[in-house]
């Protein structure tokens, strides 16, 4: 699986990307029919403080899966999109 992240308006750390590709990997366990994940990181312009956002595109033959998750950090709305992505993925292979 080809894992693509794209941090539009900052630079992420080392660090981020590389747990980012982590989570995002565990994703294959579920299905070996993912083609590509798409990771889009970016800092909404709220005044609280849940203003990282990661929208997580997964691409499978003849379908896409979709998560958005806002959050205090990155990390964490990343492993909220996982977690939304595995239970989409559990329904996508019992349709």
């Amino acid at each position: 699986m080809k894992t693509i992240i794209e941090t539009p308006n900052f630079n992420a750390k080392d660090s981020l990307t590389d747990f980012v590709k982590l989570h995002v990997e565990k994703l294959e366990t579920l299905s070996d029919q993912i083609v590509e994940s798409r990771v889009f990181l970016k800092l909404d312009k709220f005044d609280n403080k849940e203003n990282k956002v990661c929208e997580i595109k997964v691409s499978l033959p003849g379908n896409d899966l979709f998560a958005s998750k806002h959050a205090d950090s990155f990390e964490e709305a990343v492993a909220q999109c996982v977690d939304a992505l595995k239970h989409q993925l559990k329904r996508w292979k019992h349709a």
